[in-house]
This record gives structure tokens, sequence and C-alpha cells, in this order.
């Protein structure tokens, strides 16, 4: 089994300094892997008392029945995890507050490379490491997949997030989530993050809100932010995708972007 090695944050000791009202509906974080979980997860936890944020578990569909205490009305939890589209998730998640992440599938492809070529992953896939392939090879395989090994950029995406375009989720645009956090003096940042926290059922935006999320979204807080990421091998990945691999992306997933609102 693949094996993350990140460091423990301190941000339940960090939420103590803030006054927190209860949790009243049960809220799930769900988002596409590499699309910015711990920034979506460490800003909302700052706005939930400890107790009630379920950390027992990162929530998958392999281990969904075993945690459905999670979704509890009658003990609500704010959880998080990458849960695709299906029945199962539907009949637990109908009565909670669902936000879906998403990011853009250009910079998804050269996030996926940059953890799956560093340390901090440890698994299937050692042998790409230590320059055994390109890097333009290995952007490929984060797009096609590898067989037996890694699922398609069309599956991940498909079962993770399109599915469930449509429904009650709220679908949210990590660039969206990032540049508001850049700009938190601005009104446009205080709409934005009032309803954020109105979609996951905490009505009202604390005075201090702005500290909240300034100290949830610090990237030392996360440990597998870019510059977090251990190892050599992440640097090798570039900034921007190259022309040929967003001609590809567009290949293996025409109207993906439009769907997701990057175009």
């Amino acid at each position: 089994m693949p094996r993350i090695v990140v460091k423990e944050d301190n941000l339940n000791e960090l939420n103590a300094g803030f006054t927190q009202a209860p949790l009243h509906e049960p809220v799930f974080l769900n988002s596409v892997p590499k699309c910015g979980t711990h920034l979506i997860k460490n800003i909302i936890r700052m706005f939930v008392p400890v107790e009630q944020q379920y950390h027992p578990a990162f929530i998958q569909h392999a281990i969904l029945r075993q945690h459905q205490a999670a979704f509890s009305q009658a003990m609500p939890h704010l959880s998080w995890g990458h849960l695709l589209f299906s029945d199962d998730a539907a009949i637990v998640l109908k009565h909670v507050h669902h936000i879906v992440q998403v990011r853009d599938p250009y910079s998804w492809v050269l996030a996926r490379a940059r953890f799956f070529l560093s340390d901090t992953f440890q698994g299937a896939l050692e042998h790409l490491k230590g320059g055994n392939v390109s890097v333009d090879e290995v952007l490929n395989m984060m797009i096609f997949g590898i067989h037996q090994k890694a699922p398609t950029m069309h599956e991940i995406y498909t079962h993770n997030a399109v599915s469930w375009l449509g429904t009650s989720v709220r679908l949210l645009r990590m660039e969206d989530l990032l540049a508001h956090v850049k700009d938190l003096d601005s009104a446009e940042a205080e709409a934005f993050f009032a309803r954020l926290l109105e979609d996951c059922g905490i009505a009202a935006l604390p005075d201090d809100w702005r500290e909240r999320v300034r100290i949830g979204a610090d990237r030392e807080q996360s440990g597998t932010a870019r510059e977090n990421l251990k190892g050599a091998g992440a640097s090798l990945v570039p900034d921007e995708l190259p022309e040929q691999q967003k001609r590809l992306v567009d290949y293996a997933l025409p109207g993906l972007r439009a769907i997701l609102g990057y175009e």
C-alpha cells in the first residue's frame, strides 16, 4: 500500500485560541486528489470545535461504511476525504453539507507529478524516481494513467468531481479559494468566505474570520504543499504545463475544463 510521509500540524492547538460555535449539521469536504485538500480542510477546521472534527480517518470509498458516524445528524462532525460518486456515498451524504473542490486540470497534472516524484509519496511508483523516465513522460502518465498502477485522469475527475455535478454539492475551485486567501482585506473575500461558511452550515462569519483563514491557509501547516514535499524529484516538474501536454489533456478529457468553469 502507498505511504504518505508528512509532518503533523498544530491546528488543533491553535483552534483553541478562538471562540468556537458548535456545528449543528454534518459537513463533508470532498476533493479530487491533489486539488488543495489540506488548504480547504485546514481553513474550515479553524471554524469548528476540535471535538466535532472527525480525525479517525481520511474518508474514501473503501472505508466509507466503517466511518458513517462522521455523517451523523445526531452528532454532527466536520469530515474530509476523496469520496467518489456512488450509490453508497449519495445515501450517506444526503443530509450533509457537501463541498467538492477541484483544480484546473492543467495544473493538476503538474501537482500529481510533483507528488508522485517526491519522497513524501512512497509506493508502487518508486521506479519512476531518480531520472529513470523523463519529466514529460511522467506528465503523460499523469494524464493517461499507468496500467494496473495508477488511474487515468479521466477516471479520477469523472468519479471524484464531474459525477457529483448537478446535485446539491457546492463546487469549489481551488484557484478561487487561493485568490481570496491572498486578498483577505477585500469585500469580495469577505463575501466569498461568508458564502463558503454558509454552504458548510456555519451561518455567521465571526469578526476574527481573517485571522482564522490566515492560520488555516498557512502552507507550513500542509505537509503536501509544494514547498514541503520531500526529495529532489518534485523540483524537476515545471511551473507550467507544456503546450503539448495541454493538448493531450484536451484530447483525453474534452470539455472538462469548460464544465468545471475554467473556460
